[in-house]
């Protein structure tokens, strides 16, 4: 299946050139109108009955199994990826000496929690840097990720594609890597689920986060985790009564339990039936599964293949297919000094994408076209000029 633009399913104002699904994915007009028929449910509780406590979030938990392709049973429902690291930090012992490996620059959801617990044990925080003066970064920086892990590595998180611009990284060859010395593997899909198809039973890692607001273009502080084996044995962060055997039976709830559901409901975050969130996110994947991720990679790279071909004779870099993002690639600067007139160029012709740290970050989605990367290419090079 070769998809067209999908504009017209999302509300985004005709004028505006919006490349910033990194960022915020706008919602498409069916996950509004769920969130709303939420909106409006909630505002006569009498029409929420005990079962919508339970049955909504596991019909959206076989969604979420369908689009990584891995057992329902194992997926969880979280606020955020800090929650989810959390997660992990709670569930994978770190001892004095040891050490936690992830990409240099990686996001701070993922940096704060291993460098709190590392501190806490006596063990290195790994931040494997950038490879420089190379044009091929995908597998020098996965050789270099590879490198770092040894016999002491405790934890590695590998991005998939780097939230800043885009790299890409030999996830398979580091879960190999990692599986092999015996080390949890987290995985944050938050920047690449949704646009890249993700094998949960292949890949093997022991906890896959993502959140619902970027690229499966759910609402915001709503999320998931699925759950490897080793951490589907582990603890909960909290005690909520929902992880508890019989809390479908609310005339029961005061016989108190120490014995937890199955699978991944013993790790939801409280009140994970949210009646607005679980909908919207629900309409978010049913609708990304009827796309097809493949479909949506395929778009995207078209894209962005486009915006490379705009600007292969101008001082702005981009990097070579296989080194990028079909859905999310960064373009280099030259002369720093250049990003303010640069941003100031992009907001006048009100094209939006975003600046991390040396790169302008490109992240398209269905409803660009052709017109959105030359709006951007135009504004590169005008500024240029």
């Amino acid at each position: 299946m070769t998809l067209s633009c999908q504009r017209e399913l999302f509300s985004l104002p005709p004028s505006l050139h919006y490349l910033n699904c990194a960022y915020m994915g706008p919602l498409p007009r069916s996950v509004e109108a769920a969130g709303v028929e939420g909106v409006r449910r909630k505002g006569n509780p009498r029409l929420i009955q005990a079962r919508d406590f339970f049955e909504p979030v596991d019909a959206l938990r076989g969604l979420v199994g369908r689009l990584v392709n891995a057992p329902e049973s194992a997926v969880a429902f979280i606020p955020s990826v800090s929650y989810g690291m959390g997660l992990a930090a709670h569930n994978l012992p770190l001892e004095r000496g040891q050490n936690v490996v992830l990409c240099a620059e990686e996001f701070p959801s993922n940096v704060y929690t291993w460098r709190e617990v590392c501190a806490a044990a006596g063990a290195e925080l790994r931040l494997v840097p950038r490879p420089e003066g190379t044009a091929r970064p995908s597998e020098a920086w996965t050789e270099a990720v590879l490198a770092a892990i040894d016999t002491g590595s405790a934890v590695v998180s590998p991005t998939i594609a780097h939230w800043t611009d885009g790299t890409l990284l030999d996830v398979e060859a580091v879960a190999r890597r990692t599986r092999a010395l015996g080390a949890g593997l987290v995985v944050d899909g938050t920047q690449s689920v949704g646009a890249v198809p993700f094998d949960f039973r292949a890949l093997q890692p022991d906890l896959l986060l993502c959140a619902g607001y970027k690229w499966c273009l759910g609402p915001y502080n709503y999320g998931f985790a699925v759950l490897g084996e080793r951490l589907l044995a582990g603890r909960p962060l909290e005690a909520a009564w929902t992880h508890r055997e019989g809390c479908e039976d609310f005339s029961r709830l005061v016989n108190y339990t120490d014995r937890l559901r199955s699978g991944g409901r013993r790790f939801d975050v409280g009140e994970q039936a949210n009646f607005v969130a679980v909908p919207m996110l629900h309409a978010a994947l049913e609708q990304i599964l009827t796309w097809g991720v493949e479909n949506i990679q395929g778009y995207c790279t078209r894209l962005v293949t486009e915006l490379a071909a705009d600007l292969a004779d101008s001082e702005f870099q981009v990097a070579g297919e296989g080194q990028r993002g079909g859905h999310l690639c960064g373009i280099r600067i030259v002369d720093e000094d250049d990003v303010p007139r640069i941003v100031e160029e992009l907001q006048r012709r009100n094209v939006v994408v975003a600046v991390r740290g040396t790169a302008i970050r490109v992240s398209p989605h269905v409803y660009n076209d052709g017109d959105d990367i030359a709006a951007l290419s135009e504004a590169l090079l005008a500024a240029r000029r």
